[in-house]
């Protein structure tokens, strides 16, 4: 599954923004069921970031957020995200996709 993280850095940012993205990068691939991650920075909009990371299931991906080095690196980090849907898998292992909070139907 992948974690696609949008974030929004302007320019006189940039350098603090990757040091931080580095940081907690060092700390998730150390998580086990980490596989790989990849920086980027939009070609048309400067300003707009992503960190995608790429993991073995969802729930690596949810305990690799949890122990004091996560919260005090990654959450952080994570705070200053694009406030949108994140996780990502392929659509057959997703199976059918409710919204939170809507019931079986």
């Amino acid at each position: 599954m992948i974690v696609l993280t949008r974030f929004r850095v302007p320019a006189e940012g940039a350098a603090e923004f990757v040091a931080q993205a580095e940081a907690a990068v060092a700390v998730l691939s150390a998580r086990p069921g980490f596989l790989g991650v990849d920086l980027g920075r939009n070609l048309d909009d400067p300003d707009l970031w992503t960190i995608t990371t790429r993991w073995a299931d969802v729930g690596s991906y949810r305990r690799a957020l949890h122990g004091l080095e996560a919260k005090m690196v990654v959450v952080p980090l994570l705070s200053r995200a694009v406030d949108e849907p994140t996780a990502y898998d392929d659509p057959d292992r997703v199976g059918v996709n409710r919204p939170r909070g809507q019931a079986d139907g």
